[in-house]
């Protein structure tokens, strides 16, 4: 599970390519988490992600949650069927 990260400029462009599950949050959390904060915005691409489960739900949204602290601006600047599916599931937009 490959985390496609770029730096330009002032942003960090993130791109996750294939499953955001169980059995790839972890290893995820690990490379990303670390680099919140590291610049002032992040463009965060979900249009590769081929499937996600409720693992992937709760890292996304940890992201989400743990940016703003980390003085990283999130953005969202595309979606895959599998988490748009998810997301509508649980009821939510991020």
């Amino acid at each position: 599970m490959p985390l496609l990260y770029e730096t330009q400029d002032d942003t960090a462009q993130v791109q996750i390519d294939g499953e955001l599950t169980i059995y790839t949050a972890a290893d995820l959390a690990a490379q990303w988490l670390p680099r919140l904060g590291a610049t002032p915005r992040m463009a965060l691409d979900l249009s590769q992600i081929t499937e996600m489960d409720g693992a992937g739900l709760q890292l996304l949204l940890m992201v989400q949650r743990e940016a703003p602290k980390a003085g990283t601006r999130l953005e969202i600047t595309g979606q895959s069927k599998a988490v748009t599916e998810t997301l509508a599931l649980c009821n939510l937009v991020v």
